[in-house]
């Protein structure tokens, strides 16, 4: 992948590291339960600062998208759709990510996670809709950059 790679931060490299390892997990807060995502250093529910990883499945469901014509990676011009993903595991959770179809998402469409891997130990997740054969990184689009 030409252009821009995630720079994760104190709280969100433990994520990407399961990521890359095809991983998919949401923090739970060891006090009250309350699973969160993004990653974060504190509970928002009870503000204890201890918590462990929970992988969960990569699904979901479509809340939004956009398409987006800003050409943000260098060297690419064609417009992308990025998709607003609410995980089936964690309601309250939104995960954005590349849309992985070869048409437009549906309002509240099932969406199964597919694993790129964009570079040395860089993976991203993008989203395909759910049932179509392909699964959790084993799609058409699993391996192709975003």
């Amino acid at each position: 992948m030409t252009g821009y790679l995630p720079q994760p931060d104190r709280d969100s490299a433990p994520w990407w590291e399961r990521l890359a390892e095809r991983r998919f997990a949401v923090q739970e807060c060891c006090s009250c339960g309350a699973l969160r995502f993004p990653p974060r250093a504190f509970c928002a529910a009870c503000r204890t600062e201890e918590w462990r990883w929970r992988e969960v499945a990569p699904e979901g469901t479509v809340e939004s998208w956009i398409v987006s014509r800003q050409p943000f990676v260098p060297g690419r011009r064609d417009p992308y759709l990025v998709v607003m993903v609410r995980l089936a595991a964690v309601p309250g959770c939104l995960v954005y990510g590349n849309w992985r179809a070869p048409r437009p998402p549906v309002p509240w469409e099932p969406v199964t996670g597919e694993y790129v891997e964009v570079a040395a130990g860089v993976t991203l997740l993008n989203w395909a809709p759910a049932g179509d054969g392909s699964g959790p990184g084993t799609g058409a689009a699993a391996g192709t950059a975003p």
